[in-house]
């Protein structure tokens, strides 16, 4: 697979590259791969909210605001 970018990211693409040491393959081929793996981890979070809701799991939108209000009071 080949893919080209724009004049400027594969110039910070190098500078990084060059910054950190690595070859800026290896920093496209890392970057790829996590990013994949957190779109999976999206998507399969999305999926079971989806299938909370379907099966009347939910919560209304106070209690939301009250879980959220909790997470900020000291």
């Amino acid at each position: 697979m080949e893919v080209h970018f724009s004049p400027e990211t594969q110039a910070r693409l190098e500078q990084l590259a060059s910054d950190t040491g690595q070859q800026a393959e290896q920093i496209v081929q890392t970057t790829v791969a996590l990013w994949l793996d957190d779109r999976a981890r999206f998507i399969a979070g999305v999926q079971r909210g989806i299938e909370q809701a379907d099966r009347g799991e939910t919560i209304s939108h106070e209690e939301v605001r009250q879980k959220i209000d909790s997470l900020f009071q000291p």
